[in-house]
Parts: C-alpha cells; sequence; structure tokens
C-alpha cells in the first residue's frame, strides 16, 4: 500500500506531539499505561467520586490506566502513603473490555463486548448483589470518520451506560462517561439531566485540545 507525503507528515507530526506530551511523560515516570489516567484523577479531584471501600465498575477500560488509577485510590493509607500499585486493597474493581488486558492486581477483568447480554449478566454475576458507587465509561466506537455515523455509535454506548447505571447503581452513585462534543452531545446531556440529579459536563486537562472527546458526569439517579 502506497502512503502519501500528507498522511506521513500527519503521522509524524502526531508521533512529536505524542511523545513531547507532558502528560505522557508523567504517565511514563509513574507507571501509569496511558495518560487517560490523568482524566480520571482531574474528574475525581473536582467531585470527589472515588472513595476506598467502594465497588467500581470500569467500562472500556483497556488498555488499563483508569483501573490502575482506581487500585492506587483504593491501597490504604497504612501501605505507605496510599497509592500503592499492589498490595492490599481497599475496595472492588470490575473492569470490562473488547480488547486484551494486562492484569492489573486485584482488579476482575472480563473479557467481552458490553453490548453483549451473556456478557452483561456475567458483570452482573461478578457484582454478586452489589450496587455499584460509581460506573466509569471509556468505551468508544471504532471510529469510521463519517461523523453522523460516529456519533449515532458514541450515543449507542452512551445510552446502555446509563441503562447499565439506573439498574445497578447506588441511588446517590455517579456515572462518568466519555462523549464527543459535536453531533448528538445535546441530546446525552438532555439524557443525562432526566436520569441524574447532578450533571457536570467536564473537559479535563488531560484531554488534548484538537480532541471532540469530553465527559458527562451524573451524580445521584433520579426517581424512576
Amino acid at each position: 500500500m502506497k502512503i502519501n507525503s500528507k498522511s506521513r507528515k500527519i503521522n509524524k507530526a502526531w508521533l512529536n506531539d505524542h511523545v513531547n506530551d507532558p502528560y505522557v511523560k508523567m504517565a511514563q515516570r509513574e507507571g501509569y499505561r496511558a495518560r487517560a489516567a490523568y482524566k480520571l484523577k482531574e474528574i475525581d479531584e473536582a467531585l470527589g467520586l472515588i472513595k476506598p471501600g467502594q465497588l467500581v465498575i470500569d467500562l472500556g477500560c483497556a488498555p488499563g490506566a483508569w483501573s490502575q488509577y482506581l487500585r492506587r485510590r483504593f491501597a490504604p493509607k497504612t501501605a505507605g502513603s496510599g497509592g500503592a500499585a499492589s498490595g492490599e486493597l481497599h475496595g472492588r474493581i470490575v473492569a470490562l473490555d473488547l480488547l486484551d488486558f494486562e492484569p492489573v492486581e486485584g482488579v476482575h477483568y472480563i473479557q467481552g463486548d458490553f453490548r453483549d447480554d451473556a456478557v452483561l449478566q456475567q458483570l452482573v454475576a461478578v457484582m454478586d448483589g452489589r450496587r455499584a458507587d460509581v460506573v466509569l465509561s471509556d468505551m468508544a466506537p471504532n471510529l469510521s470518520g463519517i461523523e453522523s455515523a460516529d456519533a449515532a455509535r458514541m450515543a449507542d454506548l452512551v445510552e446502555l451506560a446509563v441503562e447499565f447505571a439506573q439498574q445497578h447503581l447506588q441511588r446517590d452513585g455517579a456515572l462518568v462517561c466519555k462523549v464527543f462534543h459535536g453531533s448528538g452531545y445535546s441530546q446525552l446531556a438532555k439524557l443525562f439531566k432526566e436520569r441524574f440529579r447532578v450533571v457536570k459536563p467536564i473537559k479535563p486537562k488531560a484531554s488534548r485540545d484538537k480532541s471532540a472527546e469530553t465527559f458527562l458526569v451524573g451524580i445521584g439517579l433520579k426517581a424512576n
């Protein structure tokens, strides 16, 4: 396959931005698998969502940076200053993705498609009758480059995450969902406002400026 010079320039520019990205460098220093850890960290610090002892569901978890962040938040202070990447864990983390996932100590991983009922039932079974305190969704579709189609696929994943939260989240729990700020965003924001008492849109500093990615946070389920 012939690669034109424009593609090579774009790839080189992306690689250069990636290598020089301060969050990428920080992730390498601090042992995170991806810069995405700092997106969740910023959301958590702004809203105080993650607390030791919780059950947290991490949807779309690969490569595992969010699960790593949770694992460190659940490390007891008695293990030192907290933030341990291994050892004792005060809380439960259940992670799910289509992709292969290098194990994170203390994280129960399920490989499968969240849209598949059998996989969903497996996830519910692992929760063992307990409702989640926080549901995180970093799920995103494979992008086609056709905005309307990509927006529809993203909306489908967000709606599934909201539906899951309605059925399996504590009444005062929280849902954090990745969304795209563009076509379909206003409908998803409306959906969150219909289902949650408090809704916060957040664009973390760790999200690249050029990215349409943002996050909707819903806190406290409204009564059905």
